[in-house]
């Protein structure tokens, strides 16, 4: 048996093991590794290797742009944005029939991408527009399924932390070409959803459509023109050089605080204290992840596991349709029961020379990749972001499904169109020179 064959086998059986008794996935993916890596190195070796590796994983300057960027979101999401953003989605969307649940589209992509977490967009949105829509007389389990399945969209849609976690794992993706290449498929999904939406609410008779006025347009454009700004400091100055994604996300911070604090003054320091600590919680264990997967990262390229796997990919067929066919089931299936950070730090450095052998750009991978791995995260049994939905709209799991599979049936065609026409990740980026 090859040295790949047998430490992949390992650490497979490791982690389903340790996941099954209920291990952390960081822990797991350690231990793991170690194992894996005594096979050739042997134990004296493997424990001094393993823990500098650790070190090297997260001695990366780019990754102090996650817990700036997790720290805004906290901020912002506590700071009365969302129900700026969601007034302008009113304001956007009030004239279409079923105009609320639109509204919570439209709002979820915008808070979404200015927070970058899905889960605060879900629950943000949850908590403000159930009671609207329950009042309106939309059936409930239809309103908590609008809500589920358009709060990852934030996650395309620039600034993500996913994206950067993508950059750093795939070998110096540009995260600037990542960020202008989320946004298409990110609108794209969330404009699948408002096509369902639409004939459901048109069908059901949510004929709900509210005049605006052009005063209360430019009032709302107006009050949510601060908090769309991050979007624009942040992808604009990463493009035209005037600093990088690490020093964006600490402008970010500042902005958010200087927003919350002194424009909307909605945040005060008592508060600011508890969205440092839950800001400091996240990041560290995000960044202790990111360091156990790096060693797991550094195993399996010691042991030629990515290239043995991606031999046995393109082994199955050389058709490239049904190889990223399988690699987009495949994908779908981990995103069922891993997190989304987890799952791009394991699964990048095996599935991206495939896709490379395909002919297929990093960029365009990694926008297929957490494109993949978001769906996941509205799925069942682990989806963070689907019982985060549920729980906050007050319903069951076993109601909300059935809803939900109209909007599974919409994002998949638009998965489809991101794997096979590299045109949609690329086309911004191109444009502006990457």
């Amino acid at each position: 048996m090859s040295v790949a064959l047998s430490a992949s086998l390992l650490i497979l059986v490791t982690i389903v093991l340790l996941l099954l008794m209920g291990i952390p996935i960081a822990i797991t993916l350690i231990i793991a590794s170690v194992l894996a890596i005594t096979q050739s190195l042997g134990f004296s070796a493997a424990f001094p290797s393993t823990a500098l590796k650790m070190f090297q994983g997260i001695n990366v300057f780019t990754l102090l742009a996650i817990p700036f960027f997790i720290l805004a979101g906290n901020i912002m999401n506590k700071g009365g944005i969302a129900i700026r953003l969601i007034n302008l989605a009113t304001a956007l969307t009030g004239r279409i029939p079923g105009s609320l649940a639109h509204t919570n589209i439209v709002a979820n992509m915008l808070f979404g991408s200015v927070s970058g977490s899905g889960t605060a967009a879900v629950s943000a949105m949850g908590t403000i527009m159930s009671p609207i829509q329950k009042e309106k007389n939309y059936d409930e389990d239809f309103s908590a399924a609008i809500n589920i399945a358009t709060a990852p969209t934030g996650l395309l849609i620039p600034p993500s932390t996913a994206l950067i976690t993508y950059a750093l794992v795939s070998g110096g993706t540009s995260v600037a070409a990542l960020f202008l290449g989320g946004i298409l498929p990110g609108i794209l999904w969330g404009v699948s959803c408002m096509l369902v939406a639409y004939f459901y609410t048109k069908k059901k008779g949510y004929v709900d459509k509210k005049s605006i006025t052009s005063k209360e347009f430019m009032k709302a454009t107006l009050d949510a023109i601060p908090s769309l700004l991050l979007i624009i400091i942040i992808i604009g100055g990463i493009i035209g050089g005037i600093f990088t994604a690490t020093e964006s996300a600490a402008i970010a911070v500042v902005y958010s605080l200087v927003l919350s604090t002194v424009f909307y003054k909605t945040i005060n320091f008592k508060e600011l204290y508890s969205i440092l600590i839950e800001s400091a919680k996240l990041s560290a264990i995000i960044m202790f992840l990111i360091g156990a997967s790096s060693i797991l990262g550094w195993v399996m390229s010691f042991t030629g596991i990515p290239s043995m796997m991606a031999d046995m990919i393109l082994g199955i067929s050389d058709n490239p349709i049904l190889i990223l066919l399988a690699i987009n089931i495949l994908l779908l299936f981990v995103g069922t029961f891993m997190d989304l950070t987890p799952a791009i730090l394991i699964f990048t450095p095996i599935l991206l020379p495939v896709c490379l052998a395909l002919g297929m750009t990093p960029l365009h991978f990694g926008i297929m990749l957490t494109f993949n791995l978001c769906i996941g995260m509205i799925t069942p049994p682990v989806g963070n972001i689907l019982f985060a939905g549920i729980k906050v709209a007050d319903r069951k799991l076993e109601r909300v499904m059935p809803q939900l599979l109209k909007f599974y049936a919409a994002i998949l065609i638009v998965l489809i169109l991101v794997t096979y026409i590299p045109w949609i990740s690329s086309f911004l980026p191109s444009l502006a020179g990457y």
